[in-house]
């Protein structure tokens, strides 16, 4: 009996075991599907989540944010890769603070690792970061990472940026379904980002349109010229989200342009500037008639020496006003230091707007040139009736008291008429030297600012460098040429007694007026201006500014250099 039960025994804990086995694996396979459902199931609703983001800022921030969550990643990061191709212009991050941000530094460029999946735009695993024949390393403090998986974004078959993830959480490593849903990621984040960018054109291009629209309005109600080109770069300013706007314009008889106006960050140490056109960013774009961008205008080469006008500010581009022989100037817009670069998509629009400029000019030099033409008419029309009407009646009345003179007795009365003869023939002397001035055209010489321009133009071979030159106001209309002519030549004496003496490097001449006085201030970095030296130039520039009632100072600053300052009365001359 005993040897019986035994088998019975087995023969019921066998099946016993392998239910225990197929249940376990039951419920592997139930927690695995359940897993893969829920993976799925994030993963649709992170497409969703991209998918309803239409500004482009903040569908990039859902696409990292996303990122992470799916594949467990402690850290997240997409970069935006440059119009170069070769290096990132934004990049984007997850899981590092702001204070670990500002300890860092400078957000990378695209070398090492991240190069890596620039050049191959291919998913990318590691086990380790430090491993890799391209590891670059990391600065310092930055968090230690080890683990890594890129996928890279594309947007209609161009490259659009990479994403980065790190260090799996639970010290674990990133599997074939990690990479196959952050690839999944990347189609629908390529998808958001078509459609946001999309979206972003429309509402640029009906920004433009309402901007062209205010501007049509405003030219054809006959506003200033100046107003419309204020309007103009406030439009171009706000649209393009630039910190500064620039118009520079061409000066007569010289080959050098001016700026007219400034708005924003820095504009008032541009107004009034005087720059040329071969050598200078704004001159390029003026002699190309094409747009010329930079990435940082305050370290690019083609922006005069000078002041420091450009702090804190970084990428620029110069747009011609109008094109071929209907160009009327540049227009600089310029964003703060650290903004996006202007791609090529937002210089079309730009062009057309700035040719808005030029209507607005070509339309207030027409009207200013009917204006004169009617003056001018109205001026013929006067001497002709003076020279027709009033001259041959007072002519006339004149010989009538002439002839009658002859028959006065009287001599007191016979004197009066004579009198009154002579005054007749003074006023029609009078009268036709009025008539003569009306009918004249006076042609008058080079201004006092092209005069300026010349003379620093004529002096920068022996100086060694351009110096930098800012006029404002109406100098050509408050200045009397008898004043313009002392201060052409104070300007002249103080540039060449820098290049005797001074042995500077750099010089700024400012010359303004307000209608009251006009300033001619010249200074420079030089060795300055010793207690014992020669002061003959000095005194001829001191005695021209007695002559006119005015004065001449000068100083020493602490950094080096001397200032001068040139300052005379133009009212009452």
């Amino acid at each position: 009996m005993g040897s019986s039960e035994e088998p019975r025994e087995a023969r019921v804990r066998l099946p016993q075991l392998r239910l225990d086995e197929l249940l376990e694996e039951l419920q592997a396979r139930l927690d695995a599907a359940r897993g893969t459902r829920d993976s799925v199931h994030s993963l649709l609703e992170a497409v969703l989540s991209v998918g309803r983001e239409l500004d482009l800022e903040q569908a990039l921030r859902s696409i990292v944010e996303a990122a992470a969550v799916l594949v467990d990643a402690e850290y997240a990061a997409l970069g935006v890769i440059g119009p170069d191709g070769k290096r990132l212009s934004d990049f984007l991050t997850v899981g590092v603070s702001d204070a670990q941000v500002a300890q860092i530094g400078n957000y990378p460029e695209g070398h090492g690792i991240l190069g890596e999946l620039i050049r191959n735009p291919e998913p990318l695993r590691l086990t380790k970061l430090s491993e890799h024949a391209a590891s670059y390393g990391f600065p310092p403090h930055h968090p230690p990472m080890n683990t890594f998986l890129g996928v890279p974004i594309r947007v209609r078959d161009q490259v659009f940026g990479n994403l980065y993830l790190t260090e799996k959480r639970g010290g674990q490593q990133f599997d074939d379904e990690d990479e196959s849903v952050l690839s999944t990621l990347a189609v629908a984040a390529g998808v958001a980002i078509d459609n946001a960018r999309l979206y972003e054109e429309s509402r640029l291009r009906e920004r433009w349109l309402r901007a062209s629209a205010e501007i049509t309005h405003s030219l054809m109600s006959g506003s200033d010229r100046s107003e419309v080109l204020q309007l103009i770069a406030d439009r171009a300013r706000e649209i393009t989200g630039a910190a500064l706007a620039v118009v520079a314009l061409p000066m007569v008889g010289t080959d050098s342009l001016t700026v007219e106006l400034a708005i924003g960050q820095e504009a008032e140490a541009h107004r009034g500037l005087v720059l040329p056109v071969h050598g200078s960013l704004i001159g390029q774009a003026f002699s190309d008639a094409a747009p010329v961008s930079t990435p940082d205008i305050s370290r690019d080469e083609r922006v005069a020496t000078g002041p420091q006008r450009f702090t804190g500010l970084g990428p620029a581009v110069a747009v011609p006003i109008g094109s071929g022989e209907g160009l009327r100037g540049v227009v600089l817009l310029v964003r703060e230091a650290g903004r996006k670069v202007f791609a090529e998509q937002e210089a079309e629009p730009l062009q057309g707007f700035a040719a808005q400029a030029a209507v607005a000019m070509e339309l207030a030099e027409r009207r200013r040139d009917a204006e004169q033409i009617a003056v001018l008419q109205d001026r013929d029309r006067i001497a002709r009736d003076l020279h027709d009407l009033a001259i041959q009646r007072l002519f006339a009345t004149g010989m009538t008291l002439q002839s009658a003179g002859r028959f006065i007795e009287h001599t007191e009365a016979s004197e009066r008429v004579v009198r009154a003869i002579d005054d007749l023939d003074e006023t029609i002397k009078i009268i036709r030297s009025t008539i003569f001035g009306l009918r004249s055209r006076d042609e008058a010489g080079p201004g006092l600012r092209a005069r300026a321009v010349r003379m620093v133009g004529e002096t920068a071979p022996v100086l060694g460098f351009a110096p930098s030159l800012r006029m404002e106001g109406l100098l050509d209309t408050h200045v009397p040429k008898q004043i313009a002519d002392h201060v052409v030549a104070v300007l002249s004496e103080s540039l060449t007694n820098i290049a005797r003496h001074a042995r500077a490097n750099r010089a700024e001449v400012v010359l303004e007026t307000d209608g009251r006085e006009v300033r001619l201030e010249v200074s420079d970095d030089g060795v300055g201006i010793p207690a014992e030296g020669r002061r003959s130039g000095l005194s001829n520039m001191a005695e021209r500014a007695q002559q006119l009632g005015g004065d001449l100072e000068w100083t020493s600053p602490a950094t080096g250099g001397t200032v001068l300052r040139w300052l005379v009365p133009v009212t009452d001359q």
